[in-house]
């Protein structure tokens, strides 16, 4: 039997395997962070693919946490009905719909990547000033944050607790937290970035209490059935940075607060970084958290074969393993990668025919 076509358990969901698409932003959103038929479109076909999980795009809490003016949201009742053709079109074929929750933090009001021009997106073209831990810019040309107060900070708890209720009255069986690549959450924990003194920084714990805090909040948001997921970067690779020694510490913490998977990826905090990019390069960092802090984890990054997915699993080394861009060339993957293992494909009756 084939470990990554085995139904994974969280709380009172059951994915039908172990295959997830990962977050990916598509910078096409419409006014206001409302998704299109793009993302219905692109979900959805996803999801007739055959991957047990479909997550959105980093979907931001608030309108001045997306990254980009294109990026989706989730901040109102507006975007609740705009996601609701989207869930339940995935839930009908079998897989489980999730949303990202996100806040750009000092990465946001940014020009998406195919624009005409780079960094921070001034007032005049729809931008904004964005926020984070201090008043240091992540680069020398995207916006100069403001400094979050204790105000600010109440405001973010309040905002992703409102965004996960909404989710889940919107369609959405599952939840994210982004705690990753450089954004707010990854600001406030990374000593590279976040050089606060007052009781949201200084020590890891005081770094570690934003994410904590945020994990409850949401948790106590969605109830008890609703499985909760975290994405980390587990390692800022670079000295001084964050390491996987205190990802471990945070997945154990995040564990105990209702957090039930963590989605390891890396890096994200400084462009000064070097990330060793190869062949399942972050697999061991989800190796180690789920070994060493108890807790369940994904694996994310250049997993592209179909043996090489399934030994992730068999070995123990992640629960689950989250595909990016190999998604995004195959739909189908999940279907293909099932009758390489010996497993039955799910394909839907109208392709039949195909199979």
């Amino acid at each position: 039997m084939s470990a990554l076509f085995t139904p994974l358990a969280l709380r009172a969901v059951t994915l039908p395997n172990r295959i997830a698409l990962a977050p990916m932003c598509q910078y096409t959103a419409g006014p206001d962070g409302l998704p299109t038929d793009w993302h219905l479109v692109h979900l959805g076909a996803r999801a007739v693919g055959g991957a047990g999980l479909v997550l959105t795009e980093a979907t931001a809490v608030v309108p001045e946490g997306r990254i980009s003016p294109q990026d989706t949201g989730l901040w109102s009742g507006a975007h609740v009905d705009a996601w609701r053709p989207v869930t339940a079109f995935v839930a009908a074929h079998g897989t489980v719909p999730a949303v990202q929750l996100a806040h750009a933090g000092f990465k946001a009001s940014t020009y998406r990547p195919w624009a005409p021009r780079r960094g921070g997106v001034p007032d005049a073209d729809g931008g904004w000033r964005p926020v984070g831990p201090g008043t240091e810019p992540f680069l020398p040309d995207y916006r100069v944050p403001a400094a979050l107060d204790a105000t600010g900070i109440a405001g973010v708890l309040e905002a992703f607790a409102a965004a996960a209720a909404r989710a889940v009255d919107a369609g959405f069986a599952a939840v994210e937290i982004h705690a990753a690549h450089g954004y707010l959450l990854h600001e406030f924990l990374s000593p590279l970035t976040n050089h606060r003194t007052d009781d949201w920084g200084g020590d890891r714990a005081g770094r570690m209490r934003l994410a904590l805090d945020v994990a409850r909040a949401v948790r106590g948001a969605v109830g008890e059935q609703v499985p909760v997921l975290a994405r980390i970067s587990a390692t800022d690779w670079l000295p001084g940075g964050w390491t996987v020694e205190d990802s471990v510490v945070l997945a154990a913490e995040l564990a105990g607060a209702g957090v039930d998977l963590v989605d390891c990826s890396s890096g994200g905090a400084s462009p000064s970084a070097t990330v060793p990019a190869g062949p399942g390069y972050q697999v061991p960092l989800a190796a180690r958290v789920r070994r060493e802090a108890g807790v369940a984890t994904g694996a994310v990054g250049l997993i592209v074969e179909a043996e090489q997915a399934e030994q992730i699993i068999a070995d123990g080394e992640a629960d689950l393993v989250l595909l990016g861009r190999e998604l995004l060339r195959d739909p189908y993957w999940p279907h293909r990668a099932a009758a390489k293992l010996g497993a039955t494909p799910a394909w839907p009756a109208q392709y039949l025919r195909a199979a």
